[in-house]
C-alpha cells in the first residue's frame, strides 16, 4: 500500500466530474444521487456542487451534514470521500465556482431563484487503483 498525499489524490481527480453524493434521510436511510462538480476539479479537500434549495439533498444536509462522495475513474480508479457538507447561499462564493455549463440547469446563473452551492469538506479519503490502495485523513 503506497502512501498518497492530497496532491497525489488531486492529480487523479482532475478529470473526474460526476460523483455520487450520499446523505442520510430523515428516516435514517441513505440516499445517493449523481452530482456534477461542474468541472471545478482543482481538488484541495473541498468539492462543490450546485443544487436547489428545498431539494431532498438540502433537507438531508440540514438535518445531518455528514455525507459521502464516491468517484470512479479510468484505469479502475475508485475514490471514496467522507466529509461535512455546508450550504452556501453567498453569491460571490457561488460565482467563484460557477462555470457556463451549469446554465443548462440554472438558467439565470447564480441569480436563479433557490440556487444553493454545496461544499463538501473532506475528512477522510480512501482510494483504490489496481493493487494500490490507501487512506488519507484530512486534519480539520
Amino acid at each position: 500500500m503506497a502512501h498518497k498525499t492530497l496532491h497525489d489524490i488531486a492529480e487523479k481527480m482532475k478529470r473526474l466530474d460526476i460523483a455520487m453524493l450520499t446523505t442520510e434521510t430523515s428516516r435514517g436511510q441513505f440516499a445517493s444521487r449523481p452530482m456534477s462538480n461542474n468541472g471545478d476539479v482543482t481538488y484541495d479537500g473541498n468539492s462543490y456542487f450546485f443544487t436547489y434549495d428545498g431539494s431532498r439533498t438540502v433537507q438531508d444536509i440540514e438535518k445531518n451534514p455528514h455525507v459521502g462522495l464516491t468517484f470512479e475513474g479510468p484505469k479502475r480508479l475508485y475514490i471514496s470521500i467522507t466529509g461535512r457538507a455546508t450550504l452556501i447561499r453567498h453569491k460571490p462564493t457561488m460565482q467563484q465556482h460557477w462555470v457556463p455549463d451549469v446554465e443548462q440547469w440554472f438558467k439565470q446563473g447564480i441569480d436563479t431563484p433557490g440556487i444553493v452551492l454545496i461544499r463538501v469538506e473532506a475528512n477522510r479519503i480512501k482510494y483504490w487503483q489496481d493493487a494500490d490502495e490507501g487512506e488519507l485523513h484530512i486534519p480539520a
